[in-house]
């Protein structure tokens, strides 16, 4: 049984760390000892205070993006020895808007989770198509793509490590979501691509999640799906109570318990 992992990306919201405080502190309280991997990754401002909030606590934090290099001339960057050192467990990879928004490829991909598997990092890779490739029924071709050269040269060992997550960039904060049977069609695309790679017992163990408009409405539906595996969340991760909701569908749509 593959446990159920949560994780939120606040992208950049959260005006002040008090509020990011404030939003960890309600969710510890209503998430305590369900059997879900959670993770919350806000903002690098907040970081190091949403840390301190989670001192002791089963929920784990998480960057959105990292460099691939440990120290140097790259203004603007942030390294992975700097997540780690602020007690960063996680670090979301190629998410759908670094890809669009500022061109981020597979390559980079591809030395962003190795420099995070380097520094004890475990990163939630991001993979999906766009509502063009999606209507041009490119969705197979485009995610082969960047599984192949944005895992590429992991060993079986290292695949282990990491998290996967499909991301519909037509589903990102659009309101449209994945109907569970497409979500289940693409994971189970993705898990038999991972055992062509890597073998069965990679692909059973490897956790893939689903990414896309992710409301404590549609979570227990999507979560039921035998493939998917958990959610990266977005705005329903900004509010305890949604995001609070969905952790609990997790957990129910699993059948996990304490």
């Amino acid at each position: 049984m593959r446990r159920p992992i949560i994780a939120g990306n606040w992208k950049m919201n959260m005006a002040a760390a008090q509020e990011a405080v404030a939003l960890v502190t309600q969710l510890r309280a209503s998430v305590n000892g369900v059997p879900v991997d959670v993770v919350v990754c806000p903002p690098f401002p907040w970081l190091a205070s949403v840390a301190q909030s989670l001192s002791n606590s089963s929920i784990a934090l998480g960057a959105q993006d990292l460099f691939w290099e440990p120290q140097g001339a790259f203004t603007g960057e942030v390294s992975p020895t700097m997540l780690a050192g602020v007690g960063c467990r996680y670090v979301i990879v190629g998410h759908s808007e670094r890809r669009q928004l500022f061109g981020e490829t597979d390559a980079n991909v591809n030395k962003k989770l190795q420099a995070a598997l380097r520094y004890g990092l475990t990163p939630i890779v991001c993979v999906g198509e766009t509502l063009a490739q999606r209507e041009r029924n490119e969705t197979a071709a485009v995610v082969r793509e960047q599984v192949r050269d944005g895992l590429a040269s992991l060993s079986e060992q290292d695949l282990g490590k990491i998290v996967l997550a499909y991301e519909p960039v037509w589903a990102i904060g659009t309101g449209r979501t994945a109907t569970p049977e497409q979500a289940q069609e693409v994971h189970a695309l993705i898990r038999r691509l991972v055992q062509e790679r890597w073998g069965g017992a990679a692909a059973q163990g490897i956790r893939v999640q689903y990414g896309g408009s992710v409301t404590a409405a549609n979570a227990l539906e999507l979560l039921r799906q035998p493939d998917v595996d958990g959610a990266l969340v977005g705005g329903a991760s900004l509010k305890a109570d949604a995001f609070a909701a969905i952790i609990q569908a997790a957990a129910q749509a699993k059948g996990v318990t304490a």
